[in-house]
């Protein structure tokens, strides 16, 4: 071994630090060995990695910014999820994230994985100074229909905010009664860190609440699908007919079109 060189295993281990000594660093990209070069070059590809995820979630926290550069602290992200499933309820979250907190991995909830939305939502709930959810079930959905429903579903999840937010950011659904400072963001899931962090809480909640769901109605695959039209789910409607959980004011549930035709 050359005077002064690392072998290729204490290599890797030196590089397996965030943060390297730039001495180490200058050493072991001056080496000419092939395996180290690529240890190297790993390593500045996963900390160029962690500075774009820096910057992503940095970025993510803009219009809170905004809010907090005027005093207003307690800055509220609302979203929901499952407007569009043929069955089951809306769900509503509220979340109130301290300023400066950092999630890795926090993104619009339909980015994510399931795993990946487990994981965020223990460390939201973990993390944040409020959070909570709201969950408009099938009945109201189709006595006022689904977006009055899911403005409903809003204003109460905000309501059971604990401490109450001094403003709010909601994904693209305005939310003129209330009485503090709020703005609709479109896309605001991927756009606002708070909305993601509620857009996180409230599919979380929601896909929990489907599966329970199949429970109860084992023949529809409710756990599979959470509600949505996949085939799966249309070839039960077609089947077995509606069950107390769909909503009959959904055209494919009230039977129109080819839903309940002869295959």
């Amino acid at each position: 071994m050359a005077k002064g060189r690392m072998t290729v295993a204490e290599a890797a281990a030196a590089l397996t630090a965030d943060n390297v000594a730039p001495e180490t660093l200058e050493l072991l990209g001056a080496d000419p060995r092939v395996a180290v070069a690529r240890l190297v070059a790993r390593w500045r590809r996963r900390r160029e990695a962690l500075a774009a995820e820096e910057r992503r979630l940095d970025n993510l926290f803009k219009y809170e910014r905004a809010l907090y550069e005027q005093g207003r602290m307690l800055v509220a992200g609302v979203d929901e999820a499952g407007r569009g499933p043929l069955a089951g309820p809306v769900v509503v979250g509220a979340v109130i994230l301290p300023p400066g907190c950092r999630l890795p991995g926090l993104d619009d909830s339909k980015k994510l994985t399931a795993a990946e939305r487990d994981d965020l939502y223990e460390r939201i709930k973990a993390t944040a100074v409020a959070v909570s959810h709201a969950v408009v079930g099938v009945e109201d959905i189709d006595r006022i229909n689904i977006y009055q429903a899911t403005v409903q579903g809003m204003y109460a999840a905000v309501a059971a905010l604990t401490p109450a937010p001094e403003a709010v950011l909601v994904d693209a659904v305005p939310l003129r009664l209330l009485t503090m400072p709020h703005q609709p963001i479109i896309d605001g899931d991927a756009l606002s860190a708070s909305i993601a962090a509620a857009s996180v809480i409230a599919k979380v909640e929601r896909d929990r609440l489907m599966a329970a769901l199949d429970a109860e109605y084992p023949d529809y695959g409710f756990a599979r699908h959470k509600g949505y039209g996949t085939p799966e789910h249309l070839a039960a409607l077609r089947r077995l007919g509606p069950c107390a959980i769909h909503r009959r004011s959904f055209a494919p549930v009230r039977g129109e079109g080819s839903l309940f035709a002869e295959d």
